[in-house]
C-alpha cells in the first residue's frame, strides 16, 4: 500500500480531501449513446492531458445556490456551473441523476471527494475556454471505452468505470431511468502494487485491508496498464 511520505517529505495522510463534482453529459446519437469528454490542458498538475467530464471543486457560490452548507447539495450546483464554464453547456441541477461518489486514494498529491452525475444534454453548441480545457469531443460510449483500452484516449480511472456502467444501455432515457433512485456507488480506492503491477482496490475486494493481491475471494479492483485499464468486478 502507499503509506509512506512522498519525495517532498509530505505525509500522504496530510493531503486535504476537497469536495468536487463531475457531470457526464449524454445525448442520443445514430449509433448509440454519445458522451461529451473534454481534454484537460497537458500542463495541469491533476490529470493533465486526460479526457474528462466537466467538473471541478465546489466554490462558496455553490453552497449559496443550494441554500445549504451540505456538500452533496452544493455538488449539484457545482456540476451545473462547471458545465457552463468549461463547455458553455446549459444544464439544470434538477435534471442531474446522481451515479457515484469517488474519493482520490491516499498517495496522490491532490485528493478530491467527487460526486458524479449524469444528465441528458441539449444539442447546443459546445464552447471550451482553451485554458484549462483544450479540446472536446462527442464519442459513443463504446468508442470512448475502446479508445481508452487501445491507448488512444487517456481517460481518468473514474471516468472509465463510469462509462462501463452506462455502456449496457441503448438510449439516454433508458440509462438514466435504470440508475435513478438507486443508491450511489461509493468508491474509496486504495493503491497496491506487486510484481510491477499497480491496482486500485475497492472496499469489497479481499485485498482491500491486507494489501495481499493474491487473497482469495471475488475481486473488485482496477489494474493500471501501460494503455488504459483492466476493470475487474466479480461481485456482479
Amino acid at each position: 500500500m502507499v503509506t509512506s511520505a512522498d519525495a517532498d517529505g509530505v505525509d500522504p495522510a496530510d493531503v486535504p480531501i476537497k469536495p468536487a463534482a463531475t457531470v457526464i453529459p449524454l445525448r442520443d446519437g445514430p449509433n448509440g449513446i454519445e458522451v461529451l469528454v473534454l481534454r484537460r490542458n497537458a500542463d495541469l498538475a491533476f490529470h493533465g492531458g486526460s479526457w474528462v467530464f466537466p467538473g471541478g471543486r465546489l466554490d462558496p457560490g455553490d453552497y449559496e445556490a443550494a441554500g445549504s452548507t451540505e456538500d452533496a447539495g452544493a455538488a449539484r450546483h457545482a456540476a451545473v456551473r462547471e458545465a457552463k464554464e468549461e463547455a458553455d453547456l446549459e444544464i439544470s441541477a434538477d435534471d442531474l441523476v446522481s451515479l457515484s461518489h469517488w474519493t482520490t486514494p491516499l498517495g496522490r498529491n491532490r485528493r478530491f471527494a467527487t460526486w458524479f452525475f449524469a444528465v441528458h444534454a441539449s444539442d447546443g453548441d459546445i464552447t471550451i475556454d482553451d485554458g484549462e480545457i483544450h479540446e472536446f469531443e462527442w464519442h459513443t460510449i463504446a468508442a470512448a471505452i475502446a479508445g481508452c483500452e487501445a491507448g488512444d484516449i487517456n481517460l481518468a480511472g473514474p471516468t472509465y468505470v463510469s462509462l462501463l456502467g452506462l455502456a449496457r444501455h441503448a438510449t439516454v432515457t433508458e440509462a438514466l431511468t435504470a440508475v435513478q433512485g438507486l443508491p450511489d456507488q461509493v468508491f474509496l480506492p486504495k493503491l497496491a502494487s506487486a510484481d510491477g503491477q499497480t491496482f486500485s482496490l475497492y472496499q469489497d475486494d479481499p485485498a482491500y485491508e491486507s494489501g495481499d493481491l493474491s487473497a482469495p475471494g471475488p475481486r473488485h479492483r482496477m489494474q493500471m496498464l501501460d494503455k488504459g485499464y483492466r476493470y475487474i468486478n466479480e461481485l456482479r
